[in-house]
């Protein structure tokens, strides 16, 4: 039996989701979250095989949640679920060790075939976007990654400064760095172009 959790942050999907693999004979659904913190806590919990997480969750993100299994080194296999096709989002998920990476407008049966293959060993990822995830490198490090989000959200350099216990100088400079990396005039169309590339 396998055994997984659900990380995904609108009711509805969840339910859905959860609703779908119950029907299959050989998986149970262990346990589920609603936010990226609640998520981790119930894989420390639960203890599940394979964790299907959303991209875009309050707390941590699920490619964050998936970089924070990974250096626990935790045997739980990550398959992300998600409406985002940016081959920058894919990139980053398989940096992060995500073993599968799904489109939510796939067919339904595609989910529980695609958990089977990553449960054996393999990987499930949306054929089109493996291609595209290969052609354009992003070129943001971790840190001005979370800068330049944070930024974006509307917080000040101060604001962001405090959050990530950095100097204020410091945050500018990060923002200055990913500003000059993507070739763009100022933090917001630096944050819309990171954004639609799915760097962010």
């Amino acid at each position: 039996m396998m055994r997984v959790l659900l990380a995904e942050d609108q009711a509805m999907v969840r339910g859905a989701l959860a609703a779908l693999l119950a029907l299959e004979p050989d998986i149970e659904v262990a346990g589920s979250a609603a936010d990226g913190e609640a998520a981790w806590r119930e894989v420390e919990r639960v203890k599940p095989d394979i964790l299907i997480s959303d991209i875009e969750m309050p707390g941590l993100t699920g490619l964050e949640l998936a970089q924070r299994i990974q250096r626990h080194g935790l045997p739980v296999k990550v398959v992300i679920v998600t409406t985002f096709a940016r081959a920058g989002y894919l990139r980053r998920a398989l940096d992060a060790g995500v073993s599968g990476y799904l489109l939510k407008d796939a067919p339904a049966e595609k989910l529980a075939d695609s958990l089977r293959q990553v449960q054996r060993g393999g990987r499930a990822i949306d054929p089109e976007l493996a291609l595209e995830a290969w052609t354009e490198a992003d070129p943001l490090n971790d840190r001005e990654r979370q800068v330049l989000r944070l930024a974006g959200e509307g917080q000040s350099a101060g604001d962001i400064a405090q959050k990530l216990g950095l100097s204020h100088g410091t945050v500018r400079n990060y923002l200055s760095e990913a500003i000059g990396k993507l070739g763009v005039s100022n933090r917001i169309e630096a944050y819309r172009l990171a954004r639609q590339k799915g760097w962010l």
